[in-house]
């Protein structure tokens, strides 16, 4: 699994947006400048974003963009998987299902799966809320035994 920049970018917006919940919206070049990213590049991160729900958009000279819901409401995988489409370690289960001619006779699908749904399961534990509140700790929770939590 490897996240493109188009989903890294679409969490980079929707935290930003999670910091600035304040009810406002926020310009699509205020993001653009805080980040430094191209506007043309946002605009088609956010297009997707906005038609999948997760965002609410107003028009006009105060208008711009905030989030449809509370930070604590967002798991990271929805977010990536609205941007990315899969996040299946290998193109056999990126489908519902697995789409190969092999997988009855192959001994490595079970761990591809297994593997799929940790990265799963782990995302969808993690919400705009832990990354905006810094929660290091549910953040690499048993995923990361030798590294230090505190920091």
């Amino acid at each position: 699994m490897m996240v493109s920049t188009k989903g890294r970018y679409a969490l980079t917006v929707m935290v930003d947006l999670a910091r600035l919940s304040d009810g406002g919206y926020v310009s699509l070049a205020d993001i653009a400048e805080k980040e430094n990213l191209s506007m043309k590049y946002l605009e088609s991160i956010i297009s997707i974003l906005n038609k999948g729900g997760l965002l609410q958009s107003l028009r006009g000279k105060n208008g711009g963009y905030k989030l449809a819901r509370d930070p604590a409401e967002y798991n990271i995988a929805e977010i990536l998987l609205l941007t990315e489409g899969t996040l299946a370690p290998v193109n056999c289960i990126m489908q519902d299902g697995v789409q190969c001619e092999k997988a009855a006779t192959c001994s490595t699908l079970p761990l591809w799966a297994g593997l799929d749904n940790v990265i799963d399961n782990y995302l969808r534990t993690i919400t705009l809320e832990d990354i905006i509140t810094g929660n290091r700790k549910k953040m690499l929770g048993d995923y990361c035994n030798p590294c230090d939590t505190d920091k």
